[in-house]
């Protein structure tokens, strides 16, 4: 019941602004759906029987969703109310951590969000660092059901543990120490072992690491730190953080998989095991050739975040430059420069791909090479508009009046300064280099055909729609996750880093 002494755009105002709110929302109806999409996967039309792991995993999504919505309504009870939310909601946060067991980041990152009053973005960090941790453990724990695991593998999963450990101190430490004015120096300590625990691919342990550095330096993470105000902006919209930790947590699993995951699982015949549904040995089945189709999925996306993440950093690197030079010279250099990139943009890129491919043969080497040639001069134009922008401040007319060379002028205050629009650009369109990896190797001309990638996994399920849906519909959503998780921390990041929001 609405407090009759508030009026409805002040209840509007407080739902809207609160960040519990919007994410217990989010992630009870994320939970729901989930815990529909497990049960139609757990019935077996065939005997009209049910899977009981899935069913059991169907049933604790629910409960969790059905909790997590409770906890949604109590929320909007309390800021309708006093406009702030009671300790007792907060408590149940404990609660909601159980979905930890289940899987259920959605539920848990709510759960830790709940809990604490006061967010850092140390503690944001944190939180993300260890259920980054927990979801590789997990996945990587399915392997325990298969004939023969990795020999690396108890290697691999003790140091998963011993991280998970520390990130848990880390983030029990963060919550106590990260707020106060002084920080103790033994969290120097605690910042290394975080730095070191990020070699795993788990970046969100790199970047805490660093802001607690920032902070025992007296710098402060959260005002004069800029990736401390970049994390706490981040941090406000929950599909940008749950998009930034699939994104990382890919990374994450594809680099502990050395260890973790038998890769002859992924590329070895198996005519005994052709065409197998899901099953715990097997979570996603298998394919035409007795292939552990969990397995390849994983490797795949060794190959689709590689491929991704160079294709983009070569041409915002070499665009880049160009467009810096060309933005800050002018005149002649600016028309020879522009003039050529137009020449490159009037072809196609995925024709520009095709031809570089078809001339010297399909490997990954080229794939990365032929994507990266094509968005140059987008990169480029961007850049270029960036500078002839920043040009034109006071600050840079200063360093002119003070005698600095062109050098120092464009490499040390015009190009920082431009590099923000970059990074939001090349998160927004990693997405499309990676529809494009799939798309050439779903035509042959990607990497080479034996080698587990999303493409090619696609190309092969492709044939059995109609009566093995699963070998095609699994790698389709993997690629359909990545790019919309880079298309979320695009909009993140491009809100994160402008200026304008205060």
């Amino acid at each position: 019941m609405t407090n009759p002494t508030i009026s409805k755009q002040e209840v509007r105002f407080r739902l809207k602004s609160n960040q519990e709110y919007s994410q217990a929302s989010f992630a009870g109806i994320v939970s729901l759906a989930l815990g529909f999409v497990l049960l139609l996967n757990s019935y077996v039309p065939g005997d009209g029987s049910f899977k009981p792991a899935v069913l059991i995993a169907s049933i604790a999504y629910f409960a969790f969703a059905l909790l997590e919505l409770a906890v949604w309504a109590l929320i909007r009870n309390d800021l309708i109310r006093s406009g702030a939310i009671r300790r007792s909601t907060r408590m149940l946060g404990y609660v909601l951590l159980l979905s930890i067991l289940t899987a259920n980041v959605f539920v848990a990152t709510m759960a830790f969000q709940l809990i604490k009053q006061k967010k850092s973005a140390a503690y944001t960090l944190a939180v993300y660092s260890l259920l980054t941790t927990l979801l590789v453990f997990a996945v990587s724990a399915l392997n325990l059901f298969k004939p023969y695991v990795a020999n690396g593998f108890l290697i691999g999963m003790f140091l998963l543990i011993v991280a998970a450990i520390l990130q848990l101190a880390a983030l029990l430490l963060v919550a106590k120490h990260a707020d106060k004015a002084v920080m103790p120096r033994w969290m120097g300590l605690i910042a290394g072992i975080l730095i070191l625990t990020s070699v795993s691919g788990n970046l969100f342990a790199l970047f805490l690491g660093l802001l607690l550095i920032a902070k025992l330096r007296d710098k402060g993470y959260s005002s004069g730190s800029k990736l401390g105000e970049v994390v706490e902006r981040l941090s406000r919209s929950s599909t940008s953080m749950l998009g930034l930790l699939f994104i990382l947590f890919l990374l994450t699993l594809s680099i502990t998989s050395y260890l973790t995951f038998d890769y002859g699982l992924a590329i070895e015949n198996n005519y005994s095991l052709i065409l197998q549904s899901p099953e715990l040995a097997y979570p996603l089945g298998t394919d035409n050739f007795g292939r552990d189709l969990f397995s390849r999925i994983v490797f795949g996306a060794r190959i689709s975040l590689a491929v991704g993440l160079l294709s983009t950093l070569i041409p915002l690197l070499i665009g880049g430059v160009l467009g810096a030079v060309s933005g800050y010279y002018g005149r002649h250099t600016d028309n020879i420069i522009m003039r050529i990139l137009d020449i490159l943009y009037a072809i196609p890129g995925i024709l520009l791909a095709i031809a570089i491919i078809a001339a010297f043969g399909a490997s990954t080497v080229n794939l990365i090479l032929a994507l990266s040639v094509g968005a140059i001069p987008t990169y480029a134009r961007t850049m270029r508009a960036n500078v002839m922008l920043v040009s034109t401040l006071e600050y840079v007319q200063a360093a002119r009046a003070f005698g600095s060379s062109d050098r120092t002028i464009l490499f040390k205050h015009i190009v920082p300064n431009s590099i923000a629009p970059m990074i939001v650009k090349s998160t927004l369109t990693i997405g499309t280099v990676v529809i494009s990896t799939s798309s050439l190797s779903y035509l042959g001309l990607g990497v080479e055909p034996h080698i587990p990638e999303w493409g090619n996994i696609l190309k092969l399920g492709s044939a059995y729609l109609e009566t093995h849906a699963f070998t095609a519909v699994y790698p389709g959503l993997a690629i359909i996750a990545l790019v919309l998780s880079f298309n979320f921390l695009g909009d993140g990041l491009r809100d994160a880093l402008d200026p304008k929001l205060d």
